[in-house]
């Protein structure tokens, strides 16, 4: 299966590598419902593309995303029912289950502004690279609503603890790529005229690695949130059963045999 073209945001696809990145740099890069729903029915796709073996979120024009578009969203939001409220937020922590559930590693590579949903995206990747410009705010209580947007009380502290989530989900404050490097938030910091190319090597490494297992251990980080540890140890086994009746396996076993490096096909 090949993804569809979205229309609202860009997409490229080169190599097992599909860049994205929202396309209203003029406005910092803010959702709109359009592009909310669109970015959720793509990662539910992306489960089925063959083509595609990681994801690159990528800046545009020197921020990655503003969040939320103060007169296309929040502006209708105070209109709405509560029933349309809350098909709404359903439809937005949507894409997060979406990014976690689609079978394939995601790399944030953040620039500039990183706010609201912005930061919820980058949260939800499974690495996270960033400039030293790079603001993350998960800012919901600025403009009157809770912290707990999107899965942010769930997936933030087992990130970065319990202590640094709170803080900034109660104030709201920009946190800076020096502390998300610090805390854990972000793999590693690059100059911005790197930050690309460097996102690009990363999920190159990835594709050139056994693509079936990867997807296996995205699953299994998401799955074991949930479970005991005997039931993990138990559902890792089970995986890694698995990937042991895949080729990819007995291609690590002979190259290593033959001193040479293996070739992955993801089969």
């Amino acid at each position: 299966m090949t993804l569809f073209t979205p229309q609202h945001f860009k997409c490229d696809i080169k190599d097992g590598i599909a860049c994205i990145a929202h396309n209203r740099p003029e406005r910092k890069n803010p959702f709109t419902f359009d592009s909310y729903a669109e970015l959720r029915d793509w990662f539910r796709a992306l489960v089925y593309a063959e083509n595609v073996h990681a994801v690159v979120i990528l800046p545009n024009g020197g921020n990655f995303s503003s969040g939320g578009d103060v007169h296309d969203i929040i502006g209708p939001l105070t209109k709405m029912s509560m029933k349309e409220l809350l098909n709404f937020t359903r439809m937005t922590g949507d894409l997060v289950k979406a990014m976690i559930n689609c079978g394939k590693p995601i790399i944030a590579a953040v620039d500039g502004v990183c706010a609201g949903a912005g930061a919820i995206m980058a949260m939800a990747s499974d690495l996270r690279l960033a400039t030293p410009e790079a603001k993350t705010a998960f800012l919901f209580n600025r403009v009157g609503l809770a912290g707990c947007d999107m899965g942010a009380c769930a997936i933030l502290p087992r990130i970065i603890g319990q202590t640094r989530a709170a803080d900034l989900l109660f104030t709201g404050r920009a946190m800076s790529a020096d502390e998300g490097l610090g805390w854990g938030f972000y793999n590693k910091i690059v100059e911005q005229g790197a930050l690309e190319s460097a996102a690009l090597e990363l999920a190159g490494r990835i594709t050139q690695g056994p693509t079936f297992a990867n997807s296996m251990t995205k699953t299994m980080l998401a799955q074991e949130w949930s479970m005991s540890l005997e039931q993990a140890i138990e559902a890792e086994a089970q995986a890694q059963a698995i990937c042991m009746q895949g080729q990819d396996f007995h291609r690590a076993y002979n190259a290593f045999v033959a001193k040479e490096k293996p070739v992955f096909m993801g089969d």
